[in-house]
């Protein structure tokens, strides 16, 4: 399997991963405030990365050169996931999930602005068929729903927090000087651990840390080891492989995992229309798996 292909298998565990990340974080946004709750979760997904390289000997020293790239992804990245939270407390979760799917969009407007990467007619028409499935997806095939979107505060907060995302990703690529994705991971998640903890530490110090519901315990874990440690690795893979309109394609498919995911939770299943949507977003990526298949072309900076 080369490089590429891993790369998007990647891409697809991310997406799985990242939708757990949604059907936790609905329950929990209300309960613990966002900087304390993933100050912690960088905390614990920096131990556990860490741990990791440390024992496969994946970690040297001269992997952190320029320290000042780290802070830079781990403030981007932060920033997605405080202001997810930030979201989620006040905006609709289909409204929000609604906004992520302008992700891949955004991305590839900065995968052109940052590494001059070109999105063909075959994947710009991939990710509009992506983004029609998302869309038919998240709005339970229901047109009255789709018109009668609104955007709000949340919303506005969390589509913020969605350009951090979209501008980490080429950004991964662009300040990457060899070392390897766990490294360059662990070096992130350490970064985005201390802009946490100095931003968040009036949240930090207010939380009734001895107080909180299991539930919010579990919700810290998963997004700390799941849909952190293991979705950074992830993304820095797949960002150092493929260009980053491609990386961010998956997003689609995380609200058909999200249905997955709360089915899983005890909630009812989607009515058969809803399949359509999911049949499209799966077209969308065939398109780019294609697509990714043919020999690149050069492009000139």
């Amino acid at each position: 399997m080369s490089p590429v292909q891993r790369a998007h298998g990647a891409m697809l565990l991310f997406s799985i991963l990242v939708a757990g990340s949604f059907s936790l974080g609905v329950l929990i946004a209300n309960d613990i405030a966002p900087m304390a709750l993933n100050a912690v979760r960088f905390g614990i997904a920096s131990v556990v990365i860490g741990a990791v390289a440390g024992l496969s000997g994946k970690l040297r020293r001269h992997h952190f050169r320029a320290p000042w790239r780290y802070l830079v992804m781990g403030a981007l990245f932060a920033s997605y996931f405080v202001l997810m939270f930030y979201g989620l407390q006040t905006a609709d979760p289909v409204s929000a999930s609604a906004v992520f799917t302008l992700t891949p969009l955004l991305s590839g407007v900065f995968g052109y602005l940052l590494l001059r990467q070109i999105t063909t007619p075959r994947m710009a028409l991939a990710l509009g068929i992506g983004a029609a499935g998302a869309l038919w997806v998240i709005f339970r095939a229901d047109l009255a729903a789709l018109r009668a979107f609104d955007i709000g505060r949340g919303e506005m907060i969390y589509f913020v927090g969605c350009v951090a995302h979209a501008i980490y990703t080429p950004v991964v690529r662009k300040l990457n000087r060899g070392e390897p994705a766990i490294a360059f991971t662990f070096g992130t998640l350490i970064a985005g651990a201390l802009v946490l903890l100095v931003v968040g530490w009036g949240d930090i110090r207010a939380t009734q840390w001895d107080a909180l519901p299991m539930l919010v315990w579990v919700g810290i874990f998963y997004v700390a080891i799941f849909a952190s440690a293991v979705t950074f690795v992830l993304l820095q893979f797949a960002s150092l492989h493929l260009p980053a309109a491609k990386v961010m394609a998956y997003t689609y498919l995380t609200p058909s995992w999200v249905i997955v995911w709360q089915v899983a939770l005890g909630n009812p299943a989607p009515s058969g229309l809803i399949l359509v949507g999911i049949a499209l977003t799966v077209v969308a990526l065939v398109l780019l798996l294609e697509d990714a298949a043919k020999p690149a072309r050069p492009v000139k900076a």
